[in-house]
């Protein structure tokens, strides 16, 4: 075999390798972008705008902030500004999965998956071992992005066929995934649930302060979201050294090794 072909080959195995971890996450992607597209809806987007959209903005706290400052008429910098904030961790997954790619990869690969970089994605990009393959990510990115997209294109066909008070209580479901996603982090890490705690108490008192009341909630969102972020990361650093899940991603890695032999 020439060296050309096994580059295509192993191309070749780690895109069906990526597209076959991401249908769990499409799935569940699916689910969540369609109460989104009940929001897009409510902010007067069509389906194709709503498709658009999630192809660009692959975060649903990203998304929801966007779809909230539309709904507010607020101006291009302020929905540049909020989704600054709301999306930014993903530079930071972006530069440390970049570092797991060998150092020969152009650079065209590292921006095409920085720009298909999710949490689920990245989680499970990093778990492989060794070297990072991109067409890995660009087989996960095939098909989970696609998934989220439709998922939001369909919830805004469904919210314009659907009765007002079916779509009010599909409306719910989006303040439940956020629900789902502290609760586990905060039962976990004292620390984390108490800011999680700070932040709403801290949210509301500045929903009741007058000096405030020509600010947008977006805004108001965002503001918040960077002082206390920032507070937090103050006050309570992480240590290096302090991954709880080493041996479980030791486990995966180990996973990964045997599927590999066993397809080469």
């Amino acid at each position: 075999m020439t060296g050309e072909n096994f580059g295509m080959n192993r191309e070749k195995h780690a895109f069906t390798s990526g597209i076959r971890d991401g249908i769990p996450i499409a799935l569940g992607y699916f689910a969540v972008a369609f109460s989104l597209g009940i929001v897009a809806k409510k902010a007067g987007l069509d389906p194709v705008q709503g498709f658009i959209s999630s192809m660009l903005n692959h975060a649903s706290a990203g998304e929801y902030a966007e779809f909230t400052v539309i709904m507010a008429n607020a101006p291009y910098v302020e929905m540049a500004f909020v989704i600054l904030i709301t999306n930014i961790r993903y530079l930071l997954m972006s530069c440390a999965l970049s570092q797991r790619f060998a150092p020969d990869t152009p650079g065209i690969h590292r921006f095409l998956v920085g720009f298909g970089i999710t949490d689920e994605i990245f989680g499970i990009s990093i778990g492989r071992p060794g070297v990072v393959n991109p067409y890995y990510n660009y087989g996960a990115m095939a098909i989970a992005l696609p998934g989220w997209s439709f998922g939001t294109a369909i919830g805004i066909v469904a919210g314009n066929v659907l009765p007002a008070s079916i779509v009010s209580a599909l409306s719910v479901a989006l303040y439940g995934m956020f629900i789902a996603i502290i609760i586990p982090a905060s039962k976990k890490n004292r620390i984390v649930g108490g800011v999680v705690a700070v932040s709403f108490l801290v949210s509301f008192a500045v929903s009741k302060i007058s000096l405030f009341d020509q600010m947008s909630d977006s805004m108001k969102i965002s503001l918040l979201t960077v002082v206390i972020a920032g507070a937090a990361a103050f006050l309570f650093p992480v240590k290096e050294g302090d991954g709880e899940d080493s041996m479980d991603t030791d486990e995966e890695s180990s996973d990964y090794l045997d599927f590999e032999k066993e397809e080469l």
